[in-house]
Formats: structure tokens, C-alpha cells, sequence
């Protein structure tokens, strides 16, 4: 059947499309120290190397939902491949000049995939959110950590070094473009919204899209912050570079289970005040063993921060959609908290190298992941609770019969 025929190529570009949205930057994180030996450059820096895609998620993300509107949502997430695949192979040229450069084009490309893709799953996948959800998280990570994982091997191949092998995902975003195709037949746009809501309350607004914006940002800034120094934490306390790149790994592949779970029970509960919660003590836990530093506390961290890292992930792609009405409204709310959102966690890298290099101790920075694992329970709380952003003027909640401002 045609029908059918379309939904399965629709369903792998998904996959293959959230496959593309951690790799090209996980894949940095195990290659930063011979990056930053090879050019030269202080831990600060360094750090910058991953702040630049957060600069260029905040840059875009607001900008996402307009493009689409204008050129639609395939062609918008097809131009993003392609530009994504310039960025991989710009990276890898010669010089700092082109390192910098394609970095800011692959933060500009993956900006996209991660603001439409909720709003995406919404319009198409309108009853099965939470387990659309999950699949597209699972392959986002399990490639994610992948490129941590095989970063340092494909390095010490014969001719490849650090450049071929930040390179080589190239070939992942030319296989998503062959499979993205098809679907730019079907020209998704994002429309008037389904609830019929008079005077609707712009998400910028909304007390409780700021919670999830802030939710958001600060789970972003504890994973980058960690994705690019655990490495340098790892080898300071006795592990090699392959082996820290291979905790890099454990710590990516503990989070794969979380986000498709998380996603489906979230979907299923009344609140997720409760995961939310759980969410943050897991970050806090997961910092506190990494502070102490005995080795076997050290296997345990990066379980602990893996699986609070997948779960608050799971749980803010949920709030797109659990507290909206519409996927036009999913896909704001997606873009304002991926926009300051990543701001937010653009600091993280760059803070956290500069305490190191202030202290010449992890301790200070580590306490600064300690105290905002704290912050994330309290606006966690918040974005948990049962409402959704509604009418400015009724206010009531379309999914429920309740006031959500009163819930």
C-alpha cells in the first residue's frame, strides 16, 4: 500500500535524521586533548569547541519554526542535512580557521533537527508521541556515543588523525539525505493550530515555558559541559585517552534504555513531577561520586550522569508536546527553549575549563554541577506539573477540565 509505503520511509528518516543530532559533537568530546595539543590552544578554548554549536542553537532556534513555515518542514530539515554534511568535511580541513568555521555550521544545521523534530513527531505521530519520541532519542544517543566511543580508535588509523576521524560521520549525514528524499513530496506545514484558542498566549509569555526553557538549558549545559572535559577529569585520575573516550562511551550508553522509557512513561503519567525530581538527584549523585574519584565510584558516575542525562533529555522533548496544544505551539515552545536554552548551556564548556584553569583543581568546577543539579530539581518541579500553555484570557486546559493555572 502507498500509504503504508510512505509512513515506513517517513519513520527511518526519523531515525536517521536523530541519528545525525549528537555525533558530529560527541565525537569531539575524546579528541579535545590531542585538538588542543595539536593547535596550540588553552583548556578555555578548547572548551569553545563545543560551545560554538550552542552559540549557533541559540542563534537559530528562534528562526527554525519561520523557516519553516516559509519553505516548509522537508525541504527546511533536507537543507539542514546538506548543510551539516559541508560543516563535517569543513571541520576537518587544515588550520584552526576551518575547524572554528564548520563547527558553527554543524551547530547552525543541528539546530534545526532538534527544534522541528518534536513539533514534527506531533503533527504526524499525533497518538503515539511518546514512543516516536523515544525511537528518535535512542538512535540520536546510540550514535552519540558512538562517536565518543570509536572517536580515539579511527584517530590512530594510518592516515586518519583527529581531522579523518571527525570526517568520517559524513557518511551518516549522506545516508540520511538519500532516505530524507521521498519525504519532499509530502511538504508538512506548520499550520493554524488544531485547539481552536482565541488570543493565544505567546510561549515567550508563559511562566511555565520559561521552567521548561530553564529545564532545558541547564540539563544541555551539564551534558556538553561533561561531554567535553570528562575525558581530562578521567586522565587525571589515571585513565588513558582511549580508555576515557571509552567512559565517554559508558556514560552515553547508559542514557540509550532511559530515553525510550522515559518518553513512554512520561506519556502515560498525569505529571512527571516525580521524574523530574528522580532526574536531578541522579545529576547531583553522579557529580558528588565524580568529586571523590576513587575508581570504582568513577564507573558509577558516569552510569549515574548517563541515565539522569538521558532522562532529562526524554523529559524536555515530552514538555514540547505534553504542555502545548498544537504543534505549531510545540514547535515555538521547542525553539524559544532550545534558543536560550543552549545559550544558557553554551557557558558551561567554556565556565567550567576556566574554573579548572582559575583553581588547577576539577573540585570548584564540579561543586558549580553540584549546585545547578539543585536548580534543575526546583524548575524540573515546575515543568512537570499536569498543564499546558493556553488562552490568555480562559485559561483552561483542553485536555483536561481543570484550570491548568490552578492544577
Amino acid at each position: 500500500m502507498p500509504g503504508r509505503e510512505v509512513n515506513w520511509l517517513l519513520f527511518i528518516g526519523i531515525i536517521f535524521i536523530g541519528s545525525n543530532l549528537r555525533a558530529p559533537l560527541t565525537s569531539v568530546g575524546s579528541l579535545i586533548p590531542f585538538i588542543r595539543d595539536d593547535l596550540g590552544i588553552s583548556h578555555a578554548l578548547a572548551g569553545t569547541i563545543t560551545t560554538l554549536p550552542l552559540l549557533a542553537f541559540a542563534f537559530l532556534s528562534p528562526f527554525a519554526p519561520k523557516i519553516a513555515k516559509r519553505f516548509g518542514m522537508e525541504w527546511t530539515i533536507l537543507l539542514s542535512l546538506i548543510l551539516l554534511t559541508i560543516g563535517l568535511v569543513t571541520r576537518s580541513m587544515l588550520g584552526a580557521g576551518f575547524l572554528f568555521g564548520g563547527t558553527i555550521m554543524i551547530g547552525l544545521a543541528i539546530a534545526v533537527g532538534n527544534v522541528l523534530l518534536p513539533g514534527y513527531i506531533k503533527m504526524n505521530f499525533p497518538y503515539r508521541i511518546g514512543v516516536m519520541t523515544g525511537i528518535y532519542a535512542v538512535f540520536m544517543n546510540v550514535f552519540g556515543a558512538l562517536g565518543s566511543g570509536l572517536s580515539v580508535p579511527i584517530s590512530t588509523i594510518k592516515g586518519m588523525g583527529w581531522k579523518g576521524s571527525l570526517a568520517v560521520w559524513a557518511i551518516l549525514t549522506f545516508i540520511a539525505i538519500l532516505f530524507w528524499l521521498p519525504q519532499l513530496r509530502r511538504q508538512n506545514k506548520l499550520t493554524a493550530p488544531t485547539v481552536a484558542v482565541k488570543n493565544k498566549m505567546s510561549v515567550w509569555r508563559s511562566p511555565l515555558a520559561w521552567n521548561i526553557t530553564l529545564f532545558m538549558g541547564l540539563q544541555s549545559l551539564m551534558f556538553y559541559t561533561l561531554m567535553t572535559w570528562l575525558p581530562d577529569i578521567l586522565q587525571s585520575h589515571g585513565f588513558s585517552s582511549a580508555g576515557s573516550g571509552w567512559m565517554l562511551f559508558l556514560m552515553q550508553f547508559a542514557l540509550i534504555p532511559i530515553t525510550f522509557v522515559i518518553p513512554v512513561i512520561a506519556d502515560k503519567m498525569k505529571n512527571q513531577k516525580v521524574l523530574a525530581g528522580l532526574t536531578a538527584l541522579l545529576f547531583f549523585l553522579g557529580i558528588v561520586a565524580l568529586m571523590i574519584g576513587s575508581k570504582p565510584l568513577l564507573y558509577v558516575s558516569v552510569i549515574l550522569i548517563g541515565v539522569a542525562g538521558g532522562s532529562a533529555f526524554s523529559l524536555a522533548m515530552m514538555f514540547f508536546s505534553l504542555r502545548t496544544t498544537d504543534g505549531q505551539q510545540a514547535t515555538e515552545l521547542s525553539g524559544m527553549a532550545q534558543s536560550f536554552g543552549y545559550l544558557l548551556a553554551a557557558i558551561g564548556p567554556v565556565l567550567f575549563g576556566a574554573l579548572y584553569d582559575i583553581s588547577g583543581k576539577w573540585q570548584l568546577s564540579l561543586s558549580m554541577l553540584m549546585i545547578l543539579s539543585a536548580v534543575i530539581f526546583i524548575v524540573g518541579i515546575e515543568a512537570g506539573k499536569e498543564r499546558v500553555i493556553t488562552d490568555k484570557t480562559a485559561q483552561i486546559d483542553p485536555l483536561s477540565e481543570s484550570n491548568p493555572e490552578n492544577s
